[in-house]
Protein backbone atom coordinates (compact mmCIF):
# COMPACT_ATOMS: atom_id res chain seq x y z
CA UNK A 1 0.00 0.00 0.00
CA UNK A 2 1.43 3.40 -0.94
CA UNK A 3 1.97 6.25 1.46
CA UNK A 4 1.03 9.09 -0.90
CA UNK A 5 -0.41 12.37 0.38
CA UNK A 6 -0.58 13.82 -3.15
CA UNK A 7 -1.09 11.81 -6.34
CA UNK A 8 -1.75 13.13 -9.85
CA UNK A 9 -2.79 10.93 -12.77
CA UNK A 10 -3.10 12.43 -16.23
CA UNK A 11 -3.50 15.86 -14.66
CA UNK A 12 -4.36 18.41 -17.34
CA UNK A 13 -5.30 22.06 -17.21
CA UNK A 14 -6.39 23.97 -20.31
CA UNK A 15 -7.42 27.58 -20.71
CA UNK A 16 -9.46 29.25 -23.43
CA UNK A 17 -7.66 32.32 -24.80
CA UNK A 18 -9.69 35.01 -26.57
CA UNK A 19 -8.25 37.80 -28.70
CA UNK A 20 -10.97 40.22 -27.57
CA UNK A 21 -13.36 40.17 -24.57
CA UNK A 22 -16.36 40.30 -26.93
CA UNK A 23 -15.27 37.00 -28.51
CA UNK A 24 -16.22 35.19 -25.32
CA UNK A 25 -19.78 36.51 -25.64
CA UNK A 26 -19.93 35.71 -29.36
CA UNK A 27 -18.91 32.12 -28.71
CA UNK A 28 -21.51 31.73 -25.96
CA UNK A 29 -24.34 33.06 -28.14
CA UNK A 30 -23.35 31.72 -31.58
CA UNK A 31 -25.96 29.19 -32.72
CA UNK A 32 -23.47 27.26 -34.92
CA UNK A 33 -21.09 26.70 -32.03
CA UNK A 34 -18.36 28.63 -33.81
CA UNK A 35 -15.12 28.64 -31.85
CA UNK A 36 -13.57 32.03 -31.10
CA UNK A 37 -10.88 30.87 -28.69
CA UNK A 38 -7.48 29.19 -28.82
CA UNK A 39 -6.63 26.51 -26.30
CA UNK A 40 -3.58 26.85 -24.06
CA UNK A 41 -2.43 23.79 -22.17
CA UNK A 42 -0.79 24.81 -18.89
CA UNK A 43 -0.45 21.22 -17.64
CA UNK A 44 -0.37 18.25 -19.99
CA UNK A 45 -1.19 14.78 -18.61
CA UNK A 46 1.03 15.09 -15.54
CA UNK A 47 1.71 11.97 -13.45
CA UNK A 48 3.51 12.26 -10.13
CA UNK A 49 3.16 11.58 -6.42
CA UNK A 50 4.37 12.97 -3.11
CA UNK A 51 5.12 10.66 -0.21
CA UNK A 52 4.09 11.49 3.33
CA UNK A 53 6.93 13.30 5.11
CA UNK A 54 8.80 13.98 1.88
CA UNK A 55 10.34 17.30 0.86
CA UNK A 56 9.69 17.53 -2.88
CA UNK A 57 11.31 20.16 -5.08
CA UNK A 58 9.50 21.40 -8.18
CA UNK A 59 11.67 23.12 -10.80
CA UNK A 60 11.09 24.57 -14.24
CA UNK A 61 11.54 27.80 -16.14
CA UNK A 62 9.01 30.63 -15.84
CA UNK A 63 5.74 29.67 -17.54
CA UNK A 64 6.35 25.94 -17.25
CA UNK A 65 3.17 25.31 -15.22
CA UNK A 66 4.53 25.21 -11.66
CA UNK A 67 2.19 27.86 -10.26
CA UNK A 68 -0.80 26.30 -12.01
CA UNK A 69 0.08 22.96 -10.41
CA UNK A 70 0.34 24.47 -6.94
CA UNK A 71 -2.97 26.29 -7.34
CA UNK A 72 -4.61 23.00 -8.27
CA UNK A 73 -3.09 21.26 -5.25
CA UNK A 74 -4.40 24.02 -2.97
CA UNK A 75 -7.85 23.90 -4.59
CA UNK A 76 -7.73 27.34 -6.19
CA UNK A 77 -8.04 25.78 -9.66
CA UNK A 78 -9.78 22.61 -10.83
CA UNK A 79 -8.39 20.15 -13.41
CA UNK A 80 -9.67 20.12 -16.98
CA UNK A 81 -9.09 16.37 -16.99
CA UNK A 82 -7.25 13.72 -15.04
CA UNK A 83 -7.32 13.22 -11.30
CA UNK A 84 -5.63 14.82 -8.30
CA UNK A 85 -5.73 13.32 -4.81
CA UNK A 86 -4.64 15.43 -1.82
CA UNK A 87 -4.80 14.17 1.76
CA UNK A 88 -4.30 16.49 4.72
CA UNK A 89 -4.48 20.19 5.47
CA UNK A 90 -2.42 22.57 3.33
CA UNK A 91 -0.71 25.82 4.18
CA UNK A 92 0.78 27.64 1.21
CA UNK A 93 2.96 30.64 0.43
CA UNK A 94 2.12 31.14 -3.20
CA UNK A 95 2.02 34.68 -4.54
CA UNK A 96 3.23 37.44 -2.23
CA UNK A 97 0.37 38.50 0.03
CA UNK A 98 -2.06 35.91 -1.34
CA UNK A 99 -4.88 35.41 1.15
CA UNK A 100 -4.29 38.79 2.78
CA UNK A 101 -6.76 41.64 2.65
CA UNK A 102 -4.65 44.78 2.05
CA UNK A 103 -7.14 46.99 3.88
CA UNK A 104 -6.97 44.96 7.09
CA UNK A 105 -4.18 45.13 9.64
CA UNK A 106 -1.66 42.35 10.06
CA UNK A 107 -3.41 41.23 13.24
CA UNK A 108 -6.80 41.11 11.51
CA UNK A 109 -5.28 39.13 8.63
CA UNK A 110 -3.88 36.56 11.04
CA UNK A 111 -7.39 35.76 12.30
CA UNK A 112 -8.81 35.96 8.75
CA UNK A 113 -6.32 33.34 7.54
CA UNK A 114 -7.08 31.20 10.56
CA UNK A 115 -10.77 31.28 9.73
CA UNK A 116 -10.02 30.27 6.12
CA UNK A 117 -7.97 27.35 7.47
CA UNK A 118 -10.90 26.28 9.67
CA UNK A 119 -9.60 27.45 13.05
CA UNK A 120 -11.73 29.24 15.61
CA UNK A 121 -10.73 32.62 17.02
CA UNK A 122 -9.83 30.93 20.32
CA UNK A 123 -7.53 28.47 18.53
CA UNK A 124 -5.81 31.28 16.62
CA UNK A 125 -5.42 33.22 19.87
CA UNK A 126 -3.36 30.29 21.19
CA UNK A 127 -1.14 30.38 18.09
CA UNK A 128 -0.77 34.17 18.08
CA UNK A 129 2.32 34.39 20.27
CA UNK A 130 4.30 32.04 18.01
CA UNK A 131 3.21 33.91 14.89
CA UNK A 132 4.17 37.35 16.26
CA UNK A 133 7.48 36.08 17.59
CA UNK A 134 8.48 34.53 14.26
CA UNK A 135 7.26 37.43 12.09
CA UNK A 136 9.04 39.98 14.30
CA UNK A 137 7.50 43.07 12.64
CA UNK A 138 6.79 44.95 15.87
CA UNK A 139 4.04 47.55 15.95
CA UNK A 140 3.46 47.17 12.20
CA UNK A 141 1.23 44.23 13.10
CA UNK A 142 -1.45 46.82 13.89
CA UNK A 143 -1.05 48.64 10.55
CA UNK A 144 -2.88 47.82 7.26
CA UNK A 145 -0.83 45.29 5.27
CA UNK A 146 -1.03 47.56 2.21
CA UNK A 147 1.60 49.67 3.99
CA UNK A 148 3.98 46.68 4.36
CA UNK A 149 7.17 46.20 2.39
CA UNK A 150 7.54 42.93 0.49
CA UNK A 151 9.87 41.68 3.23
CA UNK A 152 7.31 42.39 5.95
CA UNK A 153 4.62 40.72 3.85
CA UNK A 154 6.58 37.48 3.59
CA UNK A 155 7.57 37.57 7.27
CA UNK A 156 3.94 37.61 8.34
CA UNK A 157 2.79 35.17 5.65
CA UNK A 158 5.48 32.60 6.50
CA UNK A 159 4.87 32.97 10.23
CA UNK A 160 1.15 32.26 9.75
CA UNK A 161 1.78 29.38 7.33
CA UNK A 162 4.04 27.42 9.67
CA UNK A 163 2.06 28.06 12.85
CA UNK A 164 -1.32 26.74 11.68
CA UNK A 165 0.14 23.22 11.93
CA UNK A 166 -0.46 22.05 8.33
CA UNK A 167 0.07 18.51 7.09
CA UNK A 168 1.49 19.91 3.83
CA UNK A 169 3.50 23.14 3.53
CA UNK A 170 3.94 24.72 0.09
CA UNK A 171 6.61 27.38 -0.45
CA UNK A 172 6.72 29.07 -3.88
CA UNK A 173 9.69 31.47 -4.25
CA UNK A 174 8.29 33.64 -1.46
CA UNK A 175 11.46 33.54 0.64
CA UNK A 176 13.52 35.20 -2.09
CA UNK A 177 12.29 38.65 -1.04
CA UNK A 178 13.31 38.35 2.61
CA UNK A 179 16.57 39.62 4.07
CA UNK A 180 19.39 37.12 4.61
CA UNK A 181 18.82 36.69 8.36
CA UNK A 182 15.12 36.00 7.89
CA UNK A 183 15.83 33.58 5.03
CA UNK A 184 18.22 31.62 7.24
CA UNK A 185 15.62 31.65 10.02
CA UNK A 186 13.04 30.23 7.59
CA UNK A 187 15.39 27.54 6.31
CA UNK A 188 16.19 26.46 9.87
CA UNK A 189 12.44 26.18 10.46
CA UNK A 190 12.02 24.17 7.25
CA UNK A 191 14.76 21.80 8.45
CA UNK A 192 12.76 21.34 11.64
CA UNK A 193 9.45 20.87 9.81
CA UNK A 194 10.96 18.23 7.52
CA UNK A 195 10.94 15.83 10.45
CA UNK A 196 7.14 15.82 10.71
CA UNK A 197 5.60 17.55 7.66
CA UNK A 198 5.33 17.11 3.90
CA UNK A 199 6.89 20.07 2.07
CA UNK A 200 6.64 21.21 -1.55
CA UNK A 201 9.46 23.58 -2.49
CA UNK A 202 9.38 25.68 -5.66
CA UNK A 203 12.50 27.74 -6.36
CA UNK A 204 15.02 28.58 -9.06
CA UNK A 205 17.85 28.25 -6.52
CA UNK A 206 19.41 24.85 -7.19
CA UNK A 207 21.56 24.96 -4.05
CA UNK A 208 18.33 25.12 -1.97
CA UNK A 209 16.83 22.25 -3.98
CA UNK A 210 19.94 20.11 -3.49
CA UNK A 211 20.23 20.86 0.21
CA UNK A 212 16.66 20.53 1.43
CA UNK A 213 14.77 18.29 -1.01
CA UNK A 214 14.58 14.50 -0.93
CA UNK A 215 13.36 14.32 -4.53
CA UNK A 216 12.70 16.75 -7.38
CA UNK A 217 10.40 16.88 -10.40
CA UNK A 218 11.22 18.97 -13.46
CA UNK A 219 8.32 20.46 -15.43
CA UNK A 220 8.64 22.17 -18.80
CA UNK A 221 5.73 23.53 -20.86
CA UNK A 222 3.29 21.63 -18.69
CA UNK A 223 4.95 18.24 -19.09
CA UNK A 224 6.96 16.19 -16.65
CA UNK A 225 10.48 16.02 -18.08
CA UNK A 226 12.16 14.00 -15.36
CA UNK A 227 12.07 13.22 -11.66
CA UNK A 228 14.62 11.80 -9.26
CA UNK A 229 17.62 12.67 -7.09
CA UNK A 230 17.99 16.48 -6.77
CA UNK A 231 21.70 16.57 -7.66
CA UNK A 232 21.19 14.68 -10.91
CA UNK A 233 18.08 16.53 -12.06
CA UNK A 234 19.39 19.99 -11.11
CA UNK A 235 22.51 19.47 -13.25
CA UNK A 236 20.39 18.60 -16.27
CA UNK A 237 18.10 21.55 -15.59
CA UNK A 238 21.05 23.97 -15.32
CA UNK A 239 22.38 22.70 -18.65
CA UNK A 240 18.94 23.13 -20.22
CA UNK A 241 18.62 26.70 -18.94
CA UNK A 242 21.91 27.82 -20.53
CA UNK A 243 21.09 26.07 -23.80
CA UNK A 244 23.87 23.52 -23.42
CA UNK A 245 23.94 19.82 -24.09
CA UNK A 246 23.95 17.42 -21.15
CA UNK A 247 25.12 13.86 -21.17
CA UNK A 248 27.11 11.24 -19.35
CA UNK A 249 30.79 11.03 -20.22
CA UNK A 250 31.53 7.37 -20.76
CA UNK A 251 34.99 5.98 -20.01
CA UNK A 252 35.35 4.56 -23.55
CA UNK A 253 34.62 7.93 -25.10
CA UNK A 254 37.33 9.59 -23.01
CA UNK A 255 40.10 7.09 -23.71
CA UNK A 256 39.99 7.76 -27.46
CA UNK A 257 40.68 11.49 -27.12
CA UNK A 258 43.38 11.34 -24.46
CA UNK A 259 46.18 9.92 -26.62
CA UNK A 260 46.89 13.14 -28.52
CA UNK A 261 47.91 15.01 -25.33
CA UNK A 262 50.93 12.90 -24.40
CA UNK A 263 53.33 15.32 -26.03
CA UNK A 264 52.72 17.95 -23.31
CA UNK A 265 55.40 18.20 -20.63
CA UNK A 266 52.88 17.67 -17.81
CA UNK A 267 50.34 15.58 -19.62
CA UNK A 268 51.68 12.37 -18.14
CA UNK A 269 50.67 13.40 -14.60
CA UNK A 270 47.13 14.41 -15.55
CA UNK A 271 44.70 11.59 -14.80
CA UNK A 272 41.97 10.83 -17.34
CA UNK A 273 38.43 11.39 -16.09
CA UNK A 274 37.26 8.33 -14.22
CA UNK A 275 33.89 6.60 -14.54
CA UNK A 276 30.60 8.07 -15.72
CA UNK A 277 30.58 11.82 -15.05
CA UNK A 278 27.97 14.50 -15.66
CA UNK A 279 28.96 17.05 -18.28
CA UNK A 280 27.27 19.98 -19.97
CA UNK A 281 28.38 22.16 -22.87
CA UNK A 282 28.36 22.34 -26.65
CA UNK A 283 31.48 20.10 -26.92
CA UNK A 284 33.53 22.50 -29.06
CA UNK A 285 36.14 21.69 -26.42
CA UNK A 286 36.26 18.69 -24.11
CA UNK A 287 37.88 18.34 -20.73
CA UNK A 288 39.64 14.97 -20.78
CA UNK A 289 41.70 14.93 -17.58
CA UNK A 290 42.27 16.56 -14.20
CA UNK A 291 44.72 16.09 -11.34
CA UNK A 292 45.84 17.82 -8.17
CA UNK A 293 49.58 17.64 -7.49
CA UNK A 294 51.90 18.79 -4.73
CA UNK A 295 53.67 21.93 -5.96
CA UNK A 296 57.29 20.91 -5.21
CA UNK A 297 57.32 17.18 -5.84
CA UNK A 298 54.64 17.18 -8.58
CA UNK A 299 53.23 14.03 -7.00
CA UNK A 300 49.49 13.50 -7.24
CA UNK A 301 47.53 14.14 -4.05
CA UNK A 302 44.01 13.27 -2.99
CA UNK A 303 44.57 14.07 0.69
CA UNK A 304 45.47 17.73 1.18
CA UNK A 305 46.34 19.85 4.19
CA UNK A 306 45.29 23.44 4.77
CA UNK A 307 47.96 25.89 3.50
CA UNK A 308 49.59 23.18 1.38
CA UNK A 309 51.04 24.39 -1.93
CA UNK A 310 49.21 22.52 -4.70
CA UNK A 311 48.45 22.72 -8.42
CA UNK A 312 45.30 21.76 -10.29
CA UNK A 313 46.04 20.55 -13.82
CA UNK A 314 43.27 20.50 -16.43
CA UNK A 315 43.73 18.81 -19.81
CA UNK A 316 41.66 19.81 -22.86
CA UNK A 317 40.89 18.54 -26.32
CA UNK A 318 40.00 21.49 -28.60
CA UNK A 319 37.66 20.52 -31.45
CA UNK A 320 36.95 23.99 -32.90
CA UNK A 321 38.77 27.30 -32.60
CA UNK A 322 37.87 28.89 -29.26
CA UNK A 323 38.20 32.68 -29.11
CA UNK A 324 38.70 34.37 -25.72
CA UNK A 325 38.68 31.09 -23.79
CA UNK A 326 37.93 31.00 -20.07
CA UNK A 327 39.39 28.00 -18.24
CA UNK A 328 38.78 27.46 -14.56
CA UNK A 329 37.34 25.32 -11.82
CA UNK A 330 35.12 25.44 -8.75
CA UNK A 331 35.28 23.48 -5.52
CA UNK A 332 32.10 22.26 -3.82
CA UNK A 333 31.36 20.77 -0.42
CA UNK A 334 29.38 17.59 0.18
CA UNK A 335 26.08 19.54 -0.07
CA UNK A 336 27.01 20.90 -3.50
CA UNK A 337 27.66 24.45 -2.26
CA UNK A 338 30.44 26.25 -4.12
CA UNK A 339 33.24 27.03 -1.66
CA UNK A 340 35.60 28.77 -4.05
CA UNK A 341 36.15 29.22 -7.76
CA UNK A 342 38.62 30.82 -10.12
CA UNK A 343 39.55 31.08 -13.81
CA UNK A 344 42.08 32.77 -16.05
CA UNK A 345 39.68 35.65 -16.78
CA UNK A 346 39.40 36.53 -13.09
CA UNK A 347 43.17 36.24 -12.72
CA UNK A 348 43.82 38.60 -15.63
CA UNK A 349 45.51 35.94 -17.78
CA UNK A 350 44.15 36.59 -21.27
CA UNK A 351 44.27 33.94 -23.98
CA UNK A 352 43.51 35.02 -27.55
CA UNK A 353 42.42 31.66 -28.86
CA UNK A 354 42.82 27.88 -28.64
CA UNK A 355 43.25 25.96 -31.88
CA UNK A 356 41.84 22.52 -32.71
CA UNK A 357 44.16 19.57 -32.88
CA UNK A 358 46.50 20.92 -30.21
CA UNK A 359 46.88 19.47 -26.72
CA UNK A 360 46.65 21.86 -23.79
CA UNK A 361 47.31 21.42 -20.09
CA UNK A 362 46.33 24.37 -17.89
CA UNK A 363 47.95 24.77 -14.52
CA UNK A 364 46.50 26.57 -11.46
CA UNK A 365 48.97 26.88 -8.56
CA UNK A 366 47.76 28.05 -5.15
CA UNK A 367 47.94 27.60 -1.39
CA UNK A 368 45.03 25.43 -0.30
CA UNK A 369 42.52 27.53 1.70
CA UNK A 370 41.36 26.93 5.29
CA UNK A 371 38.46 24.51 4.96
CA UNK A 372 36.77 22.12 7.35
CA UNK A 373 37.90 18.51 7.38
CA UNK A 374 35.95 16.42 4.88
CA UNK A 375 35.42 15.54 1.23
CA UNK A 376 35.23 18.13 -1.55
CA UNK A 377 34.86 17.92 -5.30
CA UNK A 378 36.46 19.95 -8.09
CA UNK A 379 34.52 20.76 -11.26
CA UNK A 380 36.62 22.02 -14.21
CA UNK A 381 35.14 24.07 -17.04
CA UNK A 382 36.01 25.82 -20.29
CA UNK A 383 33.91 28.59 -21.81
CA UNK A 384 34.48 31.55 -24.10
CA UNK A 385 33.55 35.22 -23.91
CA UNK A 386 33.58 37.18 -20.65
CA UNK A 387 32.77 36.48 -17.03
CA UNK A 388 29.37 38.16 -17.50
CA UNK A 389 28.47 36.75 -20.94
CA UNK A 390 29.98 33.47 -22.03
CA UNK A 391 29.24 30.26 -23.87
CA UNK A 392 29.83 27.01 -22.02
CA UNK A 393 31.83 24.44 -24.00
CA UNK A 394 32.57 21.81 -21.36
CA UNK A 395 31.75 21.64 -17.67
CA UNK A 396 32.40 18.37 -15.85
CA UNK A 397 30.61 18.10 -12.53
CA UNK A 398 32.57 16.68 -9.60
CA UNK A 399 35.44 15.43 -11.77
CA UNK A 400 37.98 15.20 -8.93
CA UNK A 401 37.47 14.19 -5.30
CA UNK A 402 39.83 15.54 -2.62
CA UNK A 403 39.88 15.00 1.13
CA UNK A 404 40.93 17.81 3.45
CA UNK A 405 42.87 16.57 6.48
CA UNK A 406 41.72 17.74 9.94
CA UNK A 407 44.79 19.78 10.83
CA UNK A 408 44.69 23.51 11.55
CA UNK A 409 41.42 24.08 9.74
CA UNK A 410 38.98 26.96 10.21
CA UNK A 411 35.31 27.13 9.27
CA UNK A 412 34.71 28.80 5.91
CA UNK A 413 31.37 29.31 4.19
CA UNK A 414 30.17 31.06 1.06
CA UNK A 415 31.99 31.52 -2.24
CA UNK A 416 35.60 32.60 -2.22
CA UNK A 417 37.53 33.79 -5.23
CA UNK A 418 41.17 32.67 -5.37
CA UNK A 419 43.09 35.75 -6.46
CA UNK A 420 46.47 34.80 -4.99
CA UNK A 421 47.01 32.09 -7.57
CA UNK A 422 49.28 31.55 -10.52
CA UNK A 423 48.07 30.28 -13.85
CA UNK A 424 49.92 28.89 -16.84
CA UNK A 425 49.20 27.03 -20.03
CA UNK A 426 51.43 24.24 -21.26
CA UNK A 427 51.15 23.32 -24.92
Amino acid sequence: MNNYVIEAKGLTKQYKLYDKPVDRLKEALHFTNKVYHKKFTALDHLDFHVNKGECLGIIGKNGSGKSTLLKMITGVLTPSSGSLMVQGSISALLELGAGFNPELTGMENIFLNGTIMGFSREEMQQKLEGILEFADIGEFIYQPVKTYSSGMFVRLAFAVAINVDPDILIVDEALSVGDIRFQQKCYRKIDELKQTKTILFVTHDMSVINKYCDRVIWINEGKLIEEGVPRNISKKYQAFMIGANYKKLEADELSNSIEQFRGSSKSHIVDPLQGDLDMMGDEKAMITGISMVEADSQEKVVLVEVEQEVEVLIRLNIKETIEQPIIGFSMKDRLGNIIFQTNNYILGYEIESLQPGEGYVFNFAFRFPSLNHGAYTISPAIASGSQQEHKQHSWVHDALLVEVLPTGYESVSGILCLNAISFSAIV
